[in-house]
């Protein structure tokens, strides 16, 4: 045989009476097993050393029958009581080889030690306790290496030691019986050797499966770990998302029923985002929503004494879930607290820009008893503050309730209510500021409910564009706004309102266009108002619709201009007719150095643009002289008339000439 096959002979052989320490996970099975398994090898050992033992008695020398034996008995008890104690403490994969090794090196002593022990009684006994001996060191080793199957090493060091000497042992004899027990015992300790190595190899390829597929189970949790975190987080600002937010509001909301405690869900609406992403795009829009997203975290994270859940619903729209039972200060000052952050400035690209939030709380049990009609209450609070307080935050109350009912049975009649039957139509005058002569028209709609009586234009609009009606509305209303302007003088204008469903659907102006082109009215006569709140809803679908309508040859008035969150840049990207100054700065334009400055401004932002200013809410003689000193072009308001039927109009201008005609005639007398 060649020095190297020789050298790797040996090399293997030397392999199968080590313990491995390449291969930690299968040493510390090994160790599990084989700690299971001791107490069984040395109850073999014990239990038949004690009965070979007794049978030598009185024919073997007491040192032989008593000393010895009590010496290996306790030994192997000694064993037995310390891999006991091994079962029930942690150890480390060193102290584990370290054990299995000391293991290996005492098999061999404590197995010569029995085997010569054995040997030393065998010439002191008659044929049938020489026969008994031969069968005690067989069955042992066979019950030993069945024991010891989980520690290869162990188990054919055992086989060496026992088994080699005991065949050439009993074979010396010549007794034809015992050397045929020899053999007989070699051949079967030969097959428990190959069935001791096949199952090492298989307990070793289980423990590799086992650690496989506990890798594979790991690998698995983890990656549903992460799927479960990522269902549950917002990719853009790393928040808790909606699914989350709802999964803590239940959760919350079964606590809350449990201890008898308060619990208040909030949702965060950012005001004037959306100019923000038009005007900086929505790269420059994600940055902001991020920034704001900390900081509210940041407050929700400081608010002790109570644990705030915080969360992104979708858009610019956040929720919060109050837990610890929060009374109304609390909200209001969380409310307060998150404003304040919001309002900081945030740095986009070169340029500062600003935002503020609405807020809308609910309380449990105050409010409502489930955790869905909860967040409704919530979100009414927050469509309150969006339309009176905005920048502010409400917490839902019996008034809110009272409005929510009354909104539920506005939307209810106006399902089933017949246009043509219960709406109408009054026109209040936009005039000339300085020639007082009437250019136009504004339609308003009146609803006049079966049930409710006279409904305001600020509920059931609002309802409308809720429930899916203000298109169909729209539309019947318009119809009936261009047959009475179909009766007017050719230089009077119509002035129509759209909301922003009108002009920010795809199929919204449409048929509007139809109408128009049916109705026999030019064009050029129709004024149509359009809010910033509709602009800023969809404002490249709004650019889309208001250029078909001024194809037409159609004119647009922004309307409301100044208190909602349009942009100059919007301004300038629209091809605006005219713009409203709302009413609210009319008021107290005479006595507020503010007002007065606004609408100057606003004046000379027309002028400059070539846009004509038209002011609503005036209602006295002083009103109109600033307004005139200011250069507005157009007023409209109670000086001049209330919104009056379509049937009065006639008589309205008729007067209105005769008015103008003494004007000019008295003017002439003075010249």
């Amino acid at each position: 045989m060649p020095v190297a096959d020789l050298k790797s002979y040996l090399s293997a052989a030397v392999r199968l009476f080590r313990v491995p320490a390449d291969n930690p996970d299968l040493t510390r099975a090994q160790f599990d097993a084989f700690s299971k398994q001791v107490p069984l090898l040395y109850f073999i050992l014990i239990s038949n050393t004690i009965a070979v033992a007794y049978t030598y008695v009185n024919v073997a020398p007491d040192w032989l029958t008593m000393i010895v034996p009590s010496v290996l008995t306790a030994l192997a008890a000694l064993r037995t009581f310390w891999w006991l104690r091994q079962r029930h403490l942690v150890r480390s994969d060193a102290d584990i080889l370290r054990n299995l090794r000391a293991t290996n090196w005492m098999t061999l002593p404590i197995g010569a030690g029995f085997t010569i022990w054995s040997f030393a009684l065998y010439p002191y006994g008659d044929p049938f306790a020489k026969s008994q001996v031969a069968f005690y060191m067989a069955v042992t080793v066979i019950g030993c290496i069945f024991s010891l199957m989980h520690l290869r090493s162990a188990a054919l060091i055992v086989t060496l030691v026992v088994d080699v000497p005991y065949v050439l042992f009993f074979w010396a004899t010549g007794e034809p019986t015992l050397k045929a027990i020899a053999v007989n015992n070699l051949l079967v300790s030969g097959a428990m050797v190959t069935v001791l190595v096949i199952y090492y190899r298989d307990f070793a390829d289980l423990v590799a499966s086992r650690k496989s597929l506990l890798a594979q189970q790991v690998a698995t949790q983890a990656l549903s770990d992460e799927n479960f975190r990522l269902a549950n987080l917002d990719s853009l600002t790393e928040l808790p998302n909606r699914r989350r937010f709802f999964a803590e509001l239940s959760s919350a909301f079964g606590d809350a029923e449990r201890q008898g405690v308060r619990l208040a869900v909030g949702i965060i609406d950012l005001d004037g985002f959306k100019p923000i992403n038009d005007n900086y795009g929505h790269s420059v829009g994600d940055r902001v929503l991020i920034e704001a997203g900390r900081r509210v975290r940041e407050v929700c994270e400081g608010f002790g004494p109570h644990r705030v859940e915080f969360a992104r619903l979708g858009g610019d729209e956040f929720g919060l879930v109050v837990c610890g039972d929060p009374d109304d200060d609390d909200l209001m000052r969380l409310g307060q607290c998150i404003g304040d952050q919001v309002k900081l400035p945030y740095q986009v690209d070169t340029a500062h820009t600003g935002l503020s939030c609405s807020i809308g709380f609910a309380q449990f049990p105050d409010s409502a008893t489930t955790a869905e009609a909860l967040y409704e209450c919530a979100d009414y609070s927050l469509y309150h503050a969006k339309r009176h307080l905005r920048g502010r935050t409400v917490i839902f109350s019996s008034e809110l309730e009272a409005e929510i009912r009354s909104r539920g049975v506005i939307e209810n009649l106006l399902r089933t209510s017949d246009f043509g039957a219960e709406m109408e139509l009054v026109f209040q005058p936009i005039v000339d500021a300085m020639s007082e002569h009437t250019a136009g028209f504004e339609a308003l709609a009146r609803w006049q409910s079966p049930r409710l009586g006279w409904v305001s234009p600020t509920d059931f609009i609002p309802a409308a564009e809720r429930i899916g009606l203000i298109r169909p509305l729209t539309q019947a209303l318009l119809v009936r706004a261009l047959a009475a302007a179909k009766t007017w003088p050719d230089d009077i204008h119509l002035s129509f309102n759209l909301s922003a469903h009108d002009v920010c659907s795809s199929e919204g102006i449409l048929p509007l266009i139809t109408i128009i082109e049916k109705s026999g009215v030019p064009p050029r006569r129709i004024d149509f108002e359009i809010t910033e709140t509709a602009v800023t809803f969809d404002f490249v679908r709004a650019q889309q619709s208001i250029a078909a309508l001024k194809a037409m040859g159609c004119g647009i008035s922004l309307d409301d201009f100044g208190t909602g969150y349009s942009s100059l840049s919007h301004v300038h990207r629209l091809p605006l007719d005219k713009i409203k100054v709302d009413r609210s700065f009319v008021a107290d334009i005479n006595d507020n150095p503010v007002s007065h400055k606004i609408v100057k401004s606003l004046a000379g932002l027309c002028d400059d643009m070539e846009i004509a200013c038209v002011v609503e809410g005036v209602e006295t003689r002083a009103q109109l002289d600033s307004l005139r000193r200011l250069g507005c072009d157009f007023i409209q308001g109670y000086y001049f008339a209330k919104p009056m039927p379509g049937a009065t109009i006639d008589g309205y201008l008729a007067k209105e000439r005769q008015r103008l005609r003494e004007t000019t005639d008295a003017a002439k007398v003075v010249a």
